[in-house]
């Protein structure tokens, strides 16, 4: 399951490499691509078993479930902004971890 997290991650940084804030906003395409991959590292986060992850506190598992409700559930009000800064700040952090695991 965390190499398919891993995975995951690998297509958001495939989708946003090249581009920046502007160009990501202006796309809607990229930006709807880069929420359904959240939604689905989300997904699988939740599948997780509640053993596994209490043995990796470290990762913010009840934040990575939280953003693939959100995301799923009121994507028109999502600040883009804020989904670009997840995926350029915390995707990277997320990456890391979650190699250390594997």
């Amino acid at each position: 399951m965390i190499k398919k997290i891993l995975s995951e991650i690998e297509v958001i940084e495939q989708l946003i490499t090249g581009i920046d804030v502007t160009d990501f906003i202006a796309d809607e395409r990229t930006k709807r691509a880069v929420c359904m991959t959240l939604i689905n590292i989300g997904e699988l986060v939740k599948n997780l078993s509640d053993d596994f992850k209490a043995a990796s506190t470290s990762v913010p598992w009840k934040s990575i479930a939280g953003i693939r409700d959100v995301t799923a559930h009121k994507y028109q009000t999502l600040k883009m902004g804020d989904v670009w800064l997840t995926v350029k700040n915390d995707m990277p952090v997320l990456k890391a971890q979650l190699e250390g695991i594997v």
